[in-house]
């Protein structure tokens, strides 16, 4: 599964919540779209789907009952990105996030300076509220304290690689559930919850963010893979470092997740926590996948129908 091979175009998300969006950024890159545009589709998709509960429409709220939206991208030819956090009130964070990376300056904006920017360019507005998701926090509110970053927080990420040798990286999440007001994860931060380079590859994280930038997961594993590690090797290099690091200093280190694709379109996939993840390439049909710690290692398989 993980030996180097070139492929043409290929497609890496987390969570099983990505397969329908996986499909689609499929069909864009097997017709020689642009990796951009897969990753926006693929993402859009799960965040117009209130089935899934930890990003966009439906997602979890905040401590104020709001529903509170981060969103970041990153274009490997040029290194420029886009993000936007503590946003509300609008459809698409990733499509912000993409206009943003244009220029040197005032690529990340975030709460009303985000929100007056979005509104400014005629991005579409959205209640992304559900009487589902009220019904939850008021049933769930008074168990805050004991949440963890599991408990609805699945980041929905996206690496890309097209047929013109580009690659880019693509996030979108409602974060925490019953976060604080005005807290950030890393989900839009540049580094941290993505990071793409065409010349070397691209990575990006989910679980609980705060853990994430404590080791600047998404940036360390590309510079792994620069320094000649395969994708896996950078993907369990980058996290389990940080994973040991952390639990020796504190006794416990929270739930991460890391996805990598190299150059050629390669993945690999580390996590200290059981973990799903789609991906897809011309010269492999669409999976998903179950990656599980084991002895300070991920071990993957192939998810079953169930």
């Amino acid at each position: 599964m993980h030996s180097v091979i070139d492929m043409k175009w290929a497609v890496l998300a987390t969570w099983k919540m990505s397969e329908n969006g996986n499909r689609i950024a499929s069909e864009i890159l097997s017709e020689n779209g642009k990796a951009s545009e897969a990753v926006l589709q693929g993402i859009s998709d799960v965040e117009d789907n209130p089935n899934f509960h930890s990003v966009g429409f439906g997602g979890r709220p905040d401590i104020n009952c709001r529903v509170i939206l981060d969103g970041g991208y990153m274009d490997g030819d040029t290194l420029h990105f886009g993000a936007v956090g503590a946003i509300e009130g609008f459809r698409s964070p990733i499509h912000i996030a993409y206009s943003l990376k244009e220029g040197d300056a005032n690529n990340f904006l975030v709460g009303k300076g985000a929100e007056e920017y979005a509104e400014k360019h005629g991005f579409e507005k959205r209640d992304n509220l559900t009487k589902e998701m009220v019904a939850l926090y008021e049933q769930e509110k008074e168990k805050r304290k004991q949440l963890s970053a599991y408990d609805g927080h699945d980041t929905v990420c996206f690496l890309a690689k097209d047929t013109y040798n580009s690659i880019c990286a693509g996030t979108s999440t409602s974060g925490l559930f019953m976060k604080e007001k005005g807290r950030l994860g890393d989900t839009p931060v540049v580094g941290n919850g993505f990071y793409a380079d065409s010349k070397t590859g691209a990575a990006a994280a989910t679980g609980m963010g705060e853990e994430i930038m404590k080791g600047c997961l998404s940036y360390g594993a590309v510079m792994y893979m620069k320094m000649g590690m395969s994708a896996q090797e950078s993907a369990e290099r980058v996290l389990w470092e940080l994973h040991n690091e952390l639990v020796e200093r504190n006794g416990y280190a929270n739930p991460m997740s890391l996805i990598v694709l190299d150059k050629d379109g390669n993945f690999g996939v580390s996590t200290n926590i059981e973990f799903t993840f789609t991906y897809a390439s011309d010269q492999h049909p669409g999976e998903t996948y179950i990656a599980k710690p084991v002895e300070g290692r991920t071990v993957i398989t192939k998810a079953t129908e169930e």
